[in-house]
Order: structure tokens, then C-alpha cells, then sequence
């Protein structure tokens, strides 16, 4: 897609654009100066940059998170982490869903029954 088109997906200046490329935080466009062509993973790299400063981070701060092989991590409570691989940020999620699968994956960690479910103990 053209720059254009880039553009009106994210809703960026071309400046910001620019300055993204620049300064590392989406990877350069492929082809030449005059061909650029940017695709889903510039989308994509945009979305999760926006979503950081979204969340108060600022740029030096998203450079370490985007940069972190480990992942974002999200404390949930003392002593409970959870760590969220940097392009999974800025997706579209079907929460609902995210939370049904997160509930039972806790549950069975720390053998809470579901609710309406009497413990076995």
C-alpha cells in the first residue's frame, strides 16, 4: 500500500509516519524512495506504538518495551504478572473470550472452583 493508504488505516500524519521510520519504531518501507510500499506489518507496528503511548509510555519507554524479548508485563496483583508479547499490543481482541480462557487458567492454578461449582475440599 502506498503511503497514502497507510495514512487513512492508522490515521497518522505522513510526518508521524516518517518520524516512526526514523526512528526505528516501524521498519522502513519496502522499495525505493519513490516506490514505498508499506503492508500489515507497518499497520500493525503503528497500532502497537500508538496503543503504548495510549497507555502513558513515553517514547523512550516503548523503544525498551518494543525492544524486550521477555514482553510487556502487566502486574495483576503482588506477585502475579501477566506478560504480553509486544506484537500482540494493539490487536483486536475478542476480550470476552480472552477472559473465559484467563479465568480458567487461573482457576486451575490456584483450584478455585467455577462459579456455581462447590469445591472438592
Amino acid at each position: 500500500m502506498r503511503m497514502r493508504e497507510l495514512i487513512k488505516k492508522t490515521g497518522l500524519a505522513e510526518r508521524q509516519v516518517r518520524f516512526l521510520v526514523a526512528q526505528g519504531f516501524i521498519p522502513p518501507p519496502r522499495g525505493g524512495r519513490a516506490t514505498a510500499d508499506y503492508g500489515d506489518d507497518h499497520v500493525s507496528a503503528i497500532l502497537r506504538y500508538m496503543r503504548l503511548k495510549e497507555l502513558g509510555f513515553p517514547p523512550a519507554a516503548v523503544r525498551l518495551l518494543l525492544d524486550a524479548k521477555e514482553g510487556v508485563p502487566v502486574t495483576i496483583e503482588p506477585g502475579i504478572t501477566l506478560v504480553i508479547a509486544t506484537e500482540r499490543l494493539g490487536e483486536n481482541l475478542d476480550i470476552a473470550s480472552l477472559e473465559k480462557r484467563a479465568s480458567s487458567a487461573l482457576r486451575k492454578i490456584f483450584k478455585s472452583p467455577a462459579k456455581g461449582q462447590k469445591s472438592d475440599d
